[in-house]
């Protein structure tokens, strides 16, 4: 999968798209909901989701427009 850098998000990155009011509510997305988007960076403590998916699962949600 080739993936353009710049459309890498941190958890910090991700609750800022979501709205969320911390970086450590992604953790209790990621347990709370089946379907939200896995990281396509996973080691350690590097963590690192691909922003159009994670989009389109906000989008496909309600939980931005």
């Amino acid at each position: 999968m080739d993936v353009n850098l710049a459309e890498l998000l941190d958890a910090s990155e991700v609750a800022e798209l979501l709205g969320l009011s911390s970086f450590r509510v992604v953790s209790v997305y990621r347990k709370r909901y089946e379907d939200f988007p896995k990281p396509i960076i996973g080691k350690g403590r590097c963590v690192l989701w691909h922003r159009p998916a994670v989009v389109e699962w906000a989008r496909e949600t309600g939980r931005i427009t």
